[in-house]
């Protein structure tokens, strides 16, 4: 959640200056919304930003931003409510349903040409990308409590999301790669939908609506995720995985606020300085690499527990966790070295938590002794 969280307060940062120089003509500098690598890569001159004691000042302010106030928001107490959260999904495919129709509008052929230019290599490094986008639906299983009927409703939930998501997710590429040359989204990945409608020269009330629905869209995940990273780090000081301070809570607010203010200040900080491709690539290898192990779990557990109750028992028995967890694996491999370099440092970083702290604290372990 932490780390998916910065690569979305980079792209809220990009949405939110395309909505201010849309509607409202200002157009905040590029230093103040970027970090100092994209800023290289675009090839800008260093030497027209401010320095501090030499040192160039090129950080992503407008993500500190919506993370402190959120943040802060988060401290004193927020509640969803559904109809709140589905005026959200509402408002979020009303915008992706009017990309789609201006997409098919501005559509030509020819930017299709050559097909997958990439070869399948280039769909293999796409995909393991691209799976960015389609994390989260395994957060309806978070609200199973609040069902009515759990049983029946959470595997629609889950599996429903996910294809109606797929199906949407496909048009809109299909949109925006008809729009415009892909090669032209380079230097646009933090907002490519806006680069889209720039190329064809679509009014600045298009983009304005667009990047609106954006905000929304990445601030209603931004607080989500922002929600559940505490809760989860609650959880494991709970269980004695972490120190007891994880798991305090406000005497006035009834919020987990040492997380959630922690939490707050490593995304905020991440996000100033970091390249939304490293942090999304980030992010997909250690949700791929979780899902590998629900799959092998999902193994083991017909197997050890065979008279376990099952309300949903996913189709065809083991071949569905084996390919699951194999085509995991596949698009784990697509990610590129320096991503596999990174995971492994945090994977140990956390075994190292886990053998030195975690392991003797563990409450299970403790009442299974």
């Amino acid at each position: 959640y932490a780390i998916g969280n910065v690569a979305v307060a980079i792209s809220w940062s990009g949405y939110f200056n395309d909505f201010l120089k849309s509607v409202l003509n200002i157009d905040i500098p590029i230093w103040l919304r970027t970090d100092y690598r994209t800023f290289i890569q675009k090839g800008l001159d260093i030497a027209t930003v401010p320095h501090l004691f030499g040192v160039p000042i090129v950080f992503n302010f407008l993500s500190i931003v919506i993370v402190a106030f959120l943040t802060v928001l988060l401290v004193r107490g927020i509640k969803e409510s559904a109809s709140f959260n589905s005026f959200m999904v509402i408002l979020k495919i009303a915008i992706l349903l009017l990309f789609i129709a201006i997409g098919i509008y501005y559509f030509k052929i020819g930017n299709w040409h050559p097909f997958a230019p990439g070869g399948w290599k280039g769909i293999h490094i796409g995909a393991a990308t691209i799976f960015f986008a389609y994390i989260g639906f395994d957060a309806v299983s978070t609200v199973a409590e609040e069902t009515k009927n759990p049983k029946r409703d959470m595997p629609i939930g889950i599996i429903g999301s996910l294809i109606i998501c797929t199906i949407l997710y496909i048009l809109v590429t299909m949109a925006l790669t008809g729009m415009m040359p892909y090669s032209h989204l380079k230097d646009k990945i933090s907002e490519p939908l806006i680069a889209g409608l720039q190329y064809n020269g679509v009014g600045n009330w298009a983009v304005a609506i667009i990047s609106f629905g954006a905000i929304i869209s990445t601030t209603a995940v931004l607080l989500v995720f922002q929600m559940g990273q505490p809760r989860i780090f609650f959880s494991m000081s709970r269980d004695g995985l972490l120190p007891p301070s994880f798991s305090r809570v406000h005497p006035k607010f009834k919020t987990p606020h040492i997380t959630t203010i922690w939490t707050g200040i490593f995304v905020g900080a991440l996000s100033a300085i970091s390249n939304i491709d490293e942090m999304a690539n980030l992010c997909n290898i250690g949700t791929l690499f979780a899902f590998i192990l629900v799959s092998i779990g999902v193994i083991v557990l017909r197997i050890k527990e065979p008279e376990r109750v099952r309300p949903f028992k996913a189709p065809g028995g083991f071949l569905t966790p084996v390919l699951g967890a194999l085509f995991c694996v596949y698009l784990i491999l697509g990610l590129d070295k320096i991503t596999w370099f990174r995971f492994i440092i945090w994977l140990v970083i956390g075994i190292f938590i886990y053998i030195f702290y975690g392991y003797k604290n563990s409450r299970l372990r403790n009442l299974e002794n």
